[in-house]
């Protein structure tokens, strides 16, 4: 009778690591998606950064030796809105970037000083289908400033 009884419990404890085991797996494989995808997106937004901080820099060089003003012994410079925002245009048209959907949102001197590029991207996430597109739009700030010394 006992042997019977252990037989029985035997056969009902079969599959149920299985179970375990395929649980598991999908709960680590959808963890490792969330890893990737995260960090593909934090290293899409440095790229898009990298990108604007370059056309910040940029910009904030374009002036002309007729913009700058001697006072005394000290040089200044007052930056152009619209020299502003053609620099940064045109470096982000000769940028080499594998950045989806760049746009020059906005690039302006608001103090005569630095200048504040806004740009905008679109992130895909690397593991996607067609029933479910994962897109994040995402949007950096960067500000640079010309010196005299």
């Amino acid at each position: 009778m006992m042997q019977w009884i252990r037989t029985r419990l035997d056969r009902d404890e079969q599959g149920s690591t299985l179970l375990l085991t395929i649980f598991y797996c999908v709960l680590g494989l959808s963890l490792i998606m969330v890893v990737v995808s995260a960090t593909s997106l934090y290293l899409e937004r440095k790229r898009l950064f990298t990108v604007a901080d370059g056309a910040a820099l940029a910009a904030a060089e374009a002036w002309s030796l007729d913009a700058v003003q001697v006072e005394g012994d000290h040089l200044s410079l007052e930056l152009d809105s619209v020299e502003v925002g053609r620099a940064a245009s045109a470096y982000l048209a000769d940028a080499v970037h594998e950045l989806h959907d760049v746009e020059l949102v906005r690039a302006a001197s608001t103090d005569g000083q630095s200048a504040t590029v806004t740009m905008r991207a679109v992130w895909y996430a690397p593991i996607h289908t067609e029933l479910l597109p994962l897109s994040v739009p995402i949007e950096v700030t960067a500000t640079a400033r010309s010196v005299f010394h």
